[in-house]
């Protein structure tokens, strides 16, 4: 809307390593802007995961949920209504049953009800069943209220979280998150399905070790978890750290051979997608939104179900309706998206460009609440900045949450405990990541935070971010268009969050071009080194106007199986005229 990309081809981040002989020049070359330099680090062995016995608090938890196994005890697990949170409450639902536990129930809060995480009316809600223990998933880690209010109650809690934490820790009976202070385990980047998969790992070692498993009760693989954990640690958009891709990759493997749950199979078969193909980029845009869809339209129990059936035609029944909320959320956010745009292209035509803020917050009185954060994604890519969408929390508009998106090099949470630290009491809460975080405040005092939030964002971002770069992995030679070469990169991730999928630049002359549905492009280009032209396409390339006659285009070599026939297609990012 503002600036226009710029491509910049990336720089190897390492010197070429020792690779076998077998792997295609271009594999190499995409590694090592990547900063991989030896075999072993694209070799995703689950025994070179980082040891559980790495991660902090994991021996009291351990010890806390062997004891509620033996006694008998009841375990509430309480997740968060996004993707993270849904797949984690199911891996510690059925890890717990795994590993003989008797009693595991859950409870997600509503998003619309009661808000992020373990609160005191969540709390209060869950008395009637009595649990011995709360278990939290994906959050717990700034829920001091929640906490003490289990306390006081006589529930022992017990917190897996991976966001960052508070100046204070509540009063947890354990507390597990690889991003405590002085916590050494390696990988900061773990999501929270990623921390309760650890635990599990944990607990069965230490149940192991008390002689829990024998006659009668076998020792489970909790490896059958893992597509679950895939799913989750993508649609998070965690990066995709060593770690990370080990935990992936081994999920991914589990899918395509089929032995996914019924949930994740339905799912993938509901948004027309292949099991035996299937790739990151499916979990994170096809697989993602629909479980997200559930707690942002109504309520995460719906998404969770699915992913905890074992019957496959409930589960095909529940990954419909989860499609169906899907479509229903991506019509609602295109309505939203574009009242955004009209609204900065108001301030631009009346203020001009140069008074827009650098820190953008946004407000409209009939947005959904929970479809804020997918908005202020939207927009901050229209903008390259960041960019916070607000809607109101109930219906008497006194009270306003928000979530926001963040570009890289500006760390969002520690931008909004700023804004905390200089205007106490304005923010009546805040949490999140580098990238993205949620917050709440009163209505009243909007203007003083969209005020206050630009202030704090022009002092902490660098300008020169403001300019958009697509990094590249440079141009291909007329050999390299090839399928062969498609096959290897679709799985020689998995790419995703600072892994990235490689794209590559080069110049075309447009051969042929149609209109595909409203916005999308499908062109035929010719490359000047090769005698056979090129199918590709582009979503969202159509604006009203032909494409140029001759074009720069960064680019995603892809293969286009649809009808069970390979072909290959290169899937247009971006276009320049040339």
């Amino acid at each position: 809307m503002l600036r226009n990309w710029r491509i910049e081809r990336r720089a190897a981040a390492v010197a070429d390593g020792t690779w076998p002989e077998q792997m295609h020049p271009v594999l190499r070359r995409i590694y090592a802007a990547r900063g991989v330099a030896a075999a072993a680090e694209v070799e995703h062995r689950l025994a070179r995961l980082a040891p559980p016995q790495q991660l902090g608090g994991l021996e009291k938890a351990s010890v806390l949920l062997a004891q509620a196994l033996r006694e008998g005890r009841r375990i509430v697990v309480v997740g968060d209504f996004d993707a993270d949170g849904a797949t984690g409450t199911a891996v510690a639902v059925r890890g717990l049953r795994l590993l003989g536990a008797g009693d595991v129930d859950y409870r997600v809060p509503n998003r619309f009800t009661h808000g992020y995480g373990l609160s005191p009316a969540l709390v209060e809600e869950l008395l009637p069943r009595r649990p011995d223990f709360i278990l939290t998933v994906d959050n717990g880690v700034a829920a001091h209220a929640g906490v003490a209010a289990a306390n006081a109650h006589g529930i022992a809690v017990i917190v897996t979280d991976h966001h960052l934490p508070g100046d204070s820790l509540p009063a947890a009976a354990a507390l597990v998150n690889p991003n405590l202070p002085g916590d050494a385990f390696p990988s900061k980047a773990l999501a929270g399905v990623g921390v309760v998969f650890y635990l599990l790992l944990a607990l069965r070692a230490h149940l192991r070790g008390s002689g829990w498993f024998g006659a009668g009760r076998a020792e489970p693989d909790l490896s059958t978890l893992l597509d679950l954990v895939a799913l989750g640690t993508v649609a998070d958009l965690v990066p995709l750290d060593y770690n990370n891709r080990v935990l992936v990759d081994a999920g991914l493997r589990r899918i395509r051979a089929r032995q996914a749950c019924a949930g994740v199979l339905a799912l993938i078969e509901a948004s027309k997608r292949s099991v035996e193909t299937v790739c990151a980029s499916d979990l994170g845009f096809a697989l993602g939104p629909r479980i997200n869809a559930a707690g942002r339209m109504d309520d995460m129990r719906l998404g969770i179900e699915c992913l905890l059936s074992d019957e496959p035609q409930r589960a095909r029944e529940l990954a419909e309706r989860l499609s169906a909320m899907n479509a229903e959320r991506r019509e609602l956010q295109a309505q939203m998206v574009e009242q955004g745009e009209a609204n900065v292209a108001q301030f631009l035509a009346r203020y001009g460009s140069d008074t827009l803020p650098v820190g953008v917050v946004l407000y409209e009185p009939d947005w959904h609440v929970g479809v804020v954060g997918l908005v202020a994604s939207k927009l901050k890519e229209r903008l390259h900045r960041p960019v916070i969408a607000c809607a109101p929390a109930d219906e008497d508009g006194l009270e306003i949450k928000a979530s926001g998106r963040s570009i890289a090099g500006f760390h969002l949470r520690d931008a909004l405990a700023e804004v905390d630290a200089r205007h106490p009491g304005l923010l009546t809460r805040f949490g999140g990541h580098a990238m993205a975080a949620g917050l709440s405040l009163p209505a009243a005092r909007l203007a003083e935070f969209a005020a206050a939030f630009d202030a704090v964002t022009r002092r902490r971002l660098d300008t020169r971010l403001l300019d958009p770069v697509l990094q590249t992995d440079g141009c291909l030679a007329a050999q390299d268009y090839d399928l062969e070469l498609a096959r290897q990169l679709r799985y020689a991730g998995p790419w995703g969050q600072a892994f990235p999928e490689p794209l590559f630049d080069d110049e075309f002359r447009v051969l042929d071009w149609k209109r595909m549905g409203e916005t999308h492009l499908r062109l035929t280009l010719q490359h000047a080194q090769r005698r056979e032209p090129l199918e590709a396409v582009m979503f969202g390339g159509y604006a009203g106007t032909p494409p140029p006659a001759r074009l720069r285009a960064a680019f995603e070599l892809v293969i286009d199986d649809w009808n069970g026939r390979e072909r290959l297609r290169l899937l247009l990012r971006h276009v320049e005229a040339l």
